[in-house]
Order: structure tokens, then sequence, then C-alpha cells
């Protein structure tokens, strides 16, 4: 059985656009693959964060993961901090790193163009986003198109790492979904759906109120001509609704232009916003009864030995591989 590896960052607001491109696929790929899918704390702190704040956002995190379905049972769940061998091997692979490879990465300019003071994280947590995924011998990374560049580098440095010591590493490939791997902002269907926008109307997270989001639908920015059909460069804003319906729903583009046509406007964001609360009302009922559970905690600490098992064999190879501790005689 192949393997994949997940993992999302404990930052806050899981937003439609986290649960479509990278959520939703979990509940689809447990049932065909060994999933590894892990809370990774350590990225989080690449960013001031309130410890306080970020300890609850870790549970908060992991008590979603099992409320969009994922069962314990057939995947690992686990808390990045809680398994050593991620920061272990991140110190390996960032000797095998370039400054300039780290450098180019699109997120690491975009948040350091931002900040006043950077953080050496910053420009080197790639190689432990690349040792994240490694360490589990990891086939497939089910990613939003974003985060190709980051997975291309992950590939090259296994592949540098294989030909410099030894065939340690398997090379992941990417998978994305077909659609609404890029959920745009509601308000200016320009840019990506981002917690980190300023203008909550913008995004729609998995915990909003229904009615919220009903309400943050409505006022969606579309355009003035009333009709609903499929085309990105002219009509962003309503491709970005029909976009995020078909993800919801599984029902192809074609289908919801054709279930639309004649609608006017109104009609059109009612239906949509139906879709994503039909969706989201069941998660939201299975977290708010897991998040202070003694059962979200007994599935983390299990989820951390299984993690640790795994992790700890090719951590011991890329070590011999690379001569680090002693070779003890047997």
């Amino acid at each position: 059985m192949k393997k994949i590896f997940s993992g999302v960052q404990p930052t806050g607001t899981v937003t439609l656009g986290n649960y479509i491109g990278a959520f939703k696929q979990f509940t689809e790929l447990q049932e065909e693959y060994d999933c590894i899918f892990c809370i990774v704390d350590q990225h989080a702190i690449t960013m001031p964060q309130d410890r306080l704040e970020l300890r609850k956002n870790i549970k908060s995190l992991a008590a979603l993961y099992l409320a969009v379905g994922i069962d314990p049972e057939k995947v690992t769940l686990f808390i990045q901090s809680e398994v050593p061998a991620h920061a272990q091997a991140g110190w390996m692979l960032q000797c095998v790193s370039t400054i300039g490879e780290l450098e180019r990465m699109t997120q690491f300019k975009d948040k350091s163009a931002k900040a006043a003071s950077i953080s050496a994280g910053l420009l080197t947590y790639p190689p432990l986003m690349a040792a994240d995924i490694l360490l589990y011998q990891t086939d497939i990374v089910p990613v939003g198109d974003d985060q190709k560049q980051h997975i291309e580098l992950t590939r090259d440095l296994a592949e540098r790492f294989n030909r410099k010591y030894n065939d340690i590493f398997t090379i992941p490939d990417i998978r994305i979904p077909k659609h609404g791997a890029r959920v745009m902002s509601l308000q200016d269907p320009a840019k990506k759906m981002s917690k980190s926008d300023s203008n909550k109307k913008s995004i729609i997270t998995l915990l909003d109120d229904l009615k919220t989001i009903e309400k943050k639908v409505k006022s969606a920015v579309t355009d003035s001509e009333g009709i609903v059909k499929y085309d990105p460069e002219n009509k962003p804003g309503v491709s970005n609704l029909l976009s995020i319906e078909a993800a919801l729903t599984g029902a192809s583009i074609d289908e919801l232009v054709a279930k639309y046509e004649g609608s006017g406007y109104g009609d059109f964001k009612a239906g949509v916003a139906k879709a994503i609360t039909d969706h989201l009302a069941p998660i939201q009922e299975r977290y708010y009864k897991l998040l202070d559970s003694e059962e979200l905690d007994t599935i983390l600490d299990e989820g951390a030995e299984k993690a640790n098992f795994i992790a700890n064999k090719t951590l011991k190879k890329m070590e011999n591989a690379m001569g680090l501790g002693r070779k003890r005689k047997r």
C-alpha cells in the first residue's frame, strides 16, 4: 500500500480553502493509502506565537482532523514536536540544502517582505518540511497548488541525499485535487482565500456559524452580467463559487452550470451557501464533542507512538549514511 504524508500548521483558523485543498481529500485517501497526518507545530514557531494560544490551536486542529472523517484506526495522526526525529532529520537536510534555493522559496520572500525582523527558521524551515515527508518513505503528498514549490524542493533534497550518501529516501509525488485546489477570496477573487486576510468577509472557516457562512456567500463579489458560467479569467467570482460547490458536492462544473441555468445570482449564491452549510454542519457537531475529550488525547498518544517507531528507523539510516554517532560492534 502506498504511503501518504500531510502536515498542517496549527496557526488558528482553518479556512474552507484549507479544507478543500487538503482536509477533504484525507477522508478519501485513507481508504486507499497508508496515511500519515501530522500537526506541524514546529513550523508554526517560525513566526511569533502565544504559547497558550498555540497549545489551544494544536488540540483544535487535531479535533478537526477527526471531525472531518479521519479514522484513527486507518491513519497515523500525531503532533510533530512529539516525534524528535523530525527536528533531527530537518537539521541533517539543512546541511545538504543551499542558501540560494531556500531564499528562492516564494513563501519566504512573501513573509520576510512583511516582517521587520526575520527568523532564521523562516528561511530554513523547508528542509524541516522535507524531513516531515521523507522520514515516512512517503509516496504521495496531497497539497494545494501553492505548496508545489516546497514539494519540488523536497524531491530535490531527497535525490541529492540519495546520490551523495545512499539510497535512503523514497522520492514523493504531488497530488492536487481537480476542483478547488486554489479557493479564492470571496471579496477579491483575484487572490487566494487566506486566513491572514484582514477582511473576514473574504474567508469562510470550518467553524464559522452557519448563518455567518450564508451571509458571507451572499456578499461574495461576482459581476454585473447575471449569468452563471465558468470563466475564471472574465468571471473569477462566479467561477470560484462554482469550484467550491463542485469540490464539496462532487458535481461537475458543467452539471452546476446546468443546475443554475436561468437563475440569478441571488439563487446561485443561496445554492452555494446551502452546499457549504450542509457539508460543514456535521463536521462542527463532531468537533465540539471531541475538543476536550479523553478520546482525543488517547488518539494523539497512540499516533505519536506509531510515528516515532517509523521515523526513528529512517533517522538511523540517515545517521549511518552521514557517519554520525558511533557504529557499535555486535
